[in-house]
């Protein structure tokens, strides 16, 4: 029987309990958190998925859209339903010739276009570019909104002629006087957008699916062969009053997924993302039962050393331990006494010697650090300012225009540039002096820098002309701002050995634009407008359109 009393078993149980507690405590911690943010990643993704696929529709139905309404506004259109109205009967078969030729002719070259038809008021086709396309029925009279944004939108569905999902489209077709002759209905092919669907897909390891409103299939990214079914009625209402909200349910593909579905406002539709739970879960599982295996063995491994280590060396080990977890927890002050003259002994001087050591080096260490971040502190800062106006220099302004370029290309808010030089600076050099001239930038260097908001910048630009950069504003709130600096410093009075100096200040303002490749694109912009203020009289500010 096995005393647990003894030492050595006390060793051996203390040593199991405290491999397996905290292992097993922290292990579970450590896979709900990771449960929870696997979760919360592959919602945002599919979140970020069903906004990217709901955006390509409706882009996409916008292209279509425009399309149908420019071909509505061709002369051949309104011409062939006006002469049908009210031509002769051997114009309106001319009419009746030419207008099918015209829209076969726009839709072999509109791939998106599977078929187009005019219709007159009372709905019958005019005119096609092959059979007669679905039924549409056209509103009577139109809305007073036609002349402008009149559009009917048949909801999607699987054509068989086609062997595709199409929706159809009707606009209607006005005359030079804005009066309805008519209407072009187009069949379009809604499959046409799979590759920008699959690209978003592809991007977020997600899958997206358009179904109609009763829950059929229109299209999906999934694989070619896959064969959709309707989803369940119960799935569907869940998915439509929960919309943006993260589900489990029984897919198209018969498998569990989480997914969450969108509905445009443009399109009767319903976009649903997923990705399959058993995908999304595998490498959590795996890594699971790795762990388990591993506080295993690493358990069985402990409870060997332990035994084996409870037959000697217990008392020692104990004071060792104590005193390496007052080190670990930062007491360097400790010192054990060398009461045996054995390998213990010898092992608690080289214990008294090491703490010695590492008292000395931590001291060291601390005032070498403190002096190296002081010098990292004043050697950064040197290298980003300008030793005369302690303003930001010409490196450090490349670096935020290029961070402020590439802000603006990702969420498109515009920034600013102000661009100012000294007027007659070197006249003034001439007359008072280049230390004249020195004190004369450092003060327009503090007024520049005492002018503007916390987010703005301000560097040298070199010699005396001046940059600054004001991030997210428009181009009328940077003129503002140009012209109280310009009065600032115009108002200001500059004082060197009892001599007044009037300085007065030229600028420039230029903003970002898309077509921007790179921020020496904006200086140009704003040089070219500062060489402007010069150029009609100085003290003054010029600003692009």
């Amino acid at each position: 029987m096995i005393s647990i009393n003894s030492i050595k078993n006390k060793i051996l149980i203390f040593a199991i309990l405290a491999t397996l507690i905290p292992s097993t405590g922290l292990g579970l911690l450590s896979f709900w958190q990771n449960e929870a943010m696997l979760t919360d990643n592959v919602t945002h993704q599919l979140h970020t998925l069903a906004v990217d696929a709901n955006r390509e529709l409706e882009y996409w139905l916008e292209e279509r859209i425009e399309e149908v309404r420019t071909l509505s506004t061709s002369n051949t259109v309104i011409n062939g339903l006006s002469h049908q109205a009210g031509s002769s009967s051997n114009n309106r078969s001319q009419t009746s010739q030419a207008l099918p030729y015209y829209l076969q002719l726009v839709q072999d070259k509109l791939s998106p276009l599977l078929q187009l038809a005019v219709l007159n008021t009372s709905g019958k086709i005019v005119a096609s570019s092959g059979a007669a396309p679905a039924p549409v029925i056209l509103p009577n009279p139109w809305p007073q909104s036609a002349t402008t944004d009149g559009i009917i939108i048949e909801p999607p569905h699987w054509n068989q002629s086609h062997h595709t999902t199409t929706l159809t489209l009707a606009v209607p077709v006005l005359s030079l006087d804005n009066e309805i002759l008519g209407a072009l209905v187009a069949v379009v092919d809604l499959g046409t957008i799979l590759p920008s669907l699959k690209y978003a897909a592809k991007l977020s390891s997600g899958d997206v699916l358009l179904i109609d409103l009763a829950g059929n299939p229109l299209l999906g990214t999934h694989h070619r062969d896959a064969v959709f079914t309707p989803i369940a009625r119960q799935v569907l209402q869940r998915l439509r009053t929960e919309e943006g909200k993260p589900l489990t349910f029984e897919g198209h593909l018969q498998n569990t997924v989480l997914g969450l579905a969108l509905i445009p406002q443009t399109l009767p539709v319903i976009v649903v993302v997923e990705r399959d739970r058993a995908d999304i879960y595998a490498a959590w599982s795996a890594f699971r039962n790795l762990f388990l295996a591993l506080m295993g063995g690493l358990t069985l491994l402990v409870a060997i050393i332990a035994w084996r280590m409870g037959h000697s060396i217990v008392i020692p080990l104990e004071r060792l331990t104590s005193a390496a977890d007052r080190i670990a927890a930062g007491d360097l002050e400790i010192q054990l006494p060398v009461a045996r003259r054995d390998e213990l002994g010898h092992l608690t001087q080289v214990f008294n010697q090491m703490t010695g050591n590492l008292q000395r080096s931590r001291d060291e260490f601390e005032a070498a650090s403190q002096t190296l971040q002081k010098q990292n502190k004043l050697l950064e800062t040197l290298s980003i300012t300008d030793s005369l106006t302690d303003l930001y220099n010409r490196k450090k302004l490349d670096d935020i225009l290029a961070d402020q370029l590439a802000r603006f290309k990702r969420n498109q808010r515009s920034f600013a540039i102000l661009m100012l030089d000294i007027d007659r600076f070197k006249k003034l050099n001439d007359t008072y002096g280049h230390l004249a001239g020195d004190q004369v930038l450092a003060s327009v260097a503090r007024t520049l820098f005492s002018s503007i908001r916390n987010i703005d910048f301000a560097a040298r630009y070199g010699g005396e002309e001046f940059v600054i950069v004001l991030p997210e504003t428009t181009l009328s709130a940077a003129r503002d701002m140009a012209e109280r600096i310009r009065i600032q410093v115009h108002g200001a009075t500059y004082q060197f050995n009892d001599q007044s100096i009037a300085v007065t200040l030229s600028i420039g303002v230029a903003n970002s634009r898309s077509s921007d490749e790179s921020a020496d694109a904006v200086l140009a912009r704003a040089d070219q407008m500062l060489y402007e203020a010069k150029r009609s009289g100085r003290d003054r500010v010029h600003c692009t359109d």
